[in-house]
């Protein structure tokens, strides 16, 4: 037990899937695992561990923001032994070739945050998923036939920017990222300085370019195929 996940020792599998949205962890266990086991729900934050095509995998929600999938993913890490986290999000497209819907792996993750240089001194604003699983996730969607998108994220401390911030476009042009959340730079650092495995899947939920966006219904709903494949990719593991 830790001050915010209440599970006993051992009830998580070592790869753990990690949306944003609590609801969207309890949708996917209860879809998908098999006798899925609420093992944990301090502040609502649930977490399921239960069996995928008879191996073991735990659904566990992040909340929103580097500070809180920072917290979740360092005690999964260091207290429950947990190897690999695969982060299961939406994201708003930067590009005109990404629409609602498509799926995203990020090969990077750019942040103007201050996560990395707080937590142990890291310089840089560019941060690296694991290769090892992108590799399980890249030939994994080959397999099931899904089209799967690659590139740069742009994950950001600011949801609302103010009319003197620097606006997407400018992001986008100076960086080259793809997409925006605001999870999988400090997962990517909290990973490489603990010795171990994260990436970033994603779903677009919402385009700047066009102005398509879900409602939170299918976005806690709709996310099945992004589902399959980080399931189908965590038993790989």
């Amino acid at each position: 037990m830790t001050p915010h996940i209440a599970a006993p020792e051992g009830a998580f599998a070592k790869t753990v899937l990690m949306p944003g949205d609590p609801l969207r962890a309890k949708y996917m266990a209860e879809t998908y695992l098999e006798a899925p086991q609420l093992v944990t729900q301090v502040r609502n934050v649930l977490g399921y561990t239960g069996n995928y095509r008879g191996k073991p995998v735990s659904i566990m929600a992040s909340g929103m923001g580097m500070p809180s999938i920072g917290i979740y993913s360092h005690e999964l890490y260091t207290c429950y032994g947990v190897e690999n986290i695969i982060r299961i999000g939406s994201a708003g497209s930067y590009s005109p070739d990404l629409n609602v819907m498509d799926v995203f792996l990020g090969d990077s993750a750019y942040s103007e945050s201050s996560y990395a240089q707080v937590h142990n001194g890291e310089a840089s604003h560019e941060l690296l998923p694991s290769r090892e699983i992108n590799d399980v996730i890249k030939a994994k969607a080959a397999e099931l036939g899904i089209d799967l998108h690659v590139g740069k994220i742009h994950s950001s401390d600011v949801f609302y920017v103010g009319p003197n911030g620097r606006s997407w476009q400018k992001t986008r042009e100076t960086t080259g990222v793809d997409c925006v959340e605001m999870e999988s730079f400090a997962l990517f650092q909290n990973a490489t300085v603990l010795g171990k495995r994260a990436a970033c899947l994603l779903t677009i939920s919402d385009s700047l370019v066009n102005h398509q966006e879900l409602s939170p219904l299918e976005r806690q709903k709709s996310f099945n195929t992004m589902m399959q494949l980080a399931l189908a990719s965590a038993i790989a593991l």
